[in-house]
């Protein structure tokens, strides 16, 4: 049997246990990949505390100093994509080639798509000169996003969510896949290895069901 890896919960920047775990397993093999924690409603109540504290500050920033941090990121995982293409292929008993030259490196390419979209996005106006009305649209972040990702795809469908999130100013609490979690605990590592740990994201394991529940309670 493999060494077993214990996820945590990402909430507040830091790694953090809850009282119970789940077994989350190889399906190439049937063992016991990762345990990872069956989080309880305090749980999910402190990211979601954590994230609103954050958004106030990340919000407020230029848009280059979000896409410097998105860069950041990207380019971090890069430089560990045979880690997160072993982990990816573990965890979903996948073939690793295809982790390795598809859903890793799109996941980097996520952050490089949106650091980069923010730079150039553009809001409309119009000018009504028989009324000498102008309209135009603006557009702000509104908050924290509840991010539900799926097992067929872990890291590249949760970055799709994370990155754009991130972009547009909104701080996220992300429920990963109870299958399939490595990776996402990997990537809240590369958060705070990024040197801006504000906080911006919370991980929370937890059946998919009661989690939901809980999100939608506290949005």
């Amino acid at each position: 049997m493999s060494d077993v890896i214990v996820i945590q919960n990402f909430i507040n920047g830091k790694f953090e246990d809850t009282k119970s775990y789940i077994d989350s397993f190889n399906p190439a093999t049937n063992e016991v990949n990762a345990k990872i924690p069956d989080s309880d409603e305090n749980d999910v109540n402190n990211a979601v505390k954590a994230a609103k504290t954050a958004f106030l500050k990340w919000s407020a920033l230029p848009d280059i100093e979000r896409a410097r941090y998105m860069t950041k990121i990207a380019d971090i995982i890069e430089s560990r994509l045979e880690d997160f293409a072993i982990a990816e292929s573990k965890d979903q008993g996948k073939p690793l080639w295809l982790s390795r030259t598809i859903e890793i490196p799109r996941a980097v390419e996520n952050f490089r798509f949106f650091a980069a979209s923010i730079l150039h996005s553009r809001e409309d106006s119009t000018h009504h000169p028989s009324v000498d009305v102008l309209s135009y649209t603006t557009r702000q972040p509104v908050g924290v996003a509840a991010l539900i990702s799926p097992w067929n795809l872990p890291l590249y469908l949760l970055t799709w969510k994370i990155a754009p999130c991130l972009a547009f100013g909104c701080t996220c609490v992300c429920k990963p896949s109870e299958f399939t979690s490595v990776t996402a605990s990997m990537l809240c590592q590369v958060f705070n290895d990024a040197e801006r740990n504000d906080n911006l994201t919370a991980s929370v394991e937890k059946q998919k069901f009661l989690a939901g529940k809980q999100k939608e309670e506290n949005f």
